[in-house]
């Protein structure tokens, strides 16, 4: 069963990168090519059921995955940045942290109006960051008609922000 095999690749550091917390290290996966084509394999026959037009990847770990299946699929991948990072025009969304801000950007050419965009990121967490790249497509015209990680960390029921307009894919829970 993949989210068996990904439970077992996927390594847990305490108290990383502050104390209390335990971070989901998925950089085993990356060297481990058999179990890289089996994510990509399950995300891309979740995905082409809902006929996406792009594949938006969150900076930086969304893209990894995010560039793959897109290829797999044969649709655009479209990266969401941090800013300064985009030489072009850009949409760009600010969102608060628990302990901040963050701000996240796109091309504004990238994206067209009414296109079906799976916005996709390594990890769910509290949600605030998908949340963010949601509203940024939007802001463009397009429709976000579905959110994949490879990683959820549903104790923290992050996708209450946006679970009620949008389906929503995991490879592995915790």
């Amino acid at each position: 069963m993949l989210e068996q095999e990904l439970r077992d690749c996927i390594k847990e550091i305490p108290d990383f990168p502050k104390p209390g917390i335990s971070f989901k290290d998925i950089t085993p996966i990356l060297s481990n090519p058999a179990l890289c084509h089996k994510c990509v394999e399950a995300m891309a026959e979740w995905a082409k059921r809902l006929n996406p037009d792009i594949i938006a990847g969150v900076e930086s770990r969304g893209f990894m995955f995010g560039f793959a299946l897109a290829q797999k699929l044969n649709i655009p991948f479209v990266p969401i940045r941090k800013p300064g990072k985009l030489p072009r025009e850009v949409f760009s969304c600010s969102y608060d942290l628990e302990y901040g801000s963050a701000t996240l950007e796109l091309h504004k050419e990238d994206i067209k109006p009414d296109a079906r965009v799976i916005v996709h990121d390594d990890l769910l967490a509290t949600g605030g960051t998908v949340s963010a790249a949601i509203k940024l497509i939007e802001s463009a015209g397009a429709e976000v008609i579905a959110a994949q990680f490879l990683v959820e960390l549903s104790f923290l029921n992050g996708d209450t922000s946006f679970a009620q307009k949008l389906e929503k894919h995991s490879l592995v829970s915790y």
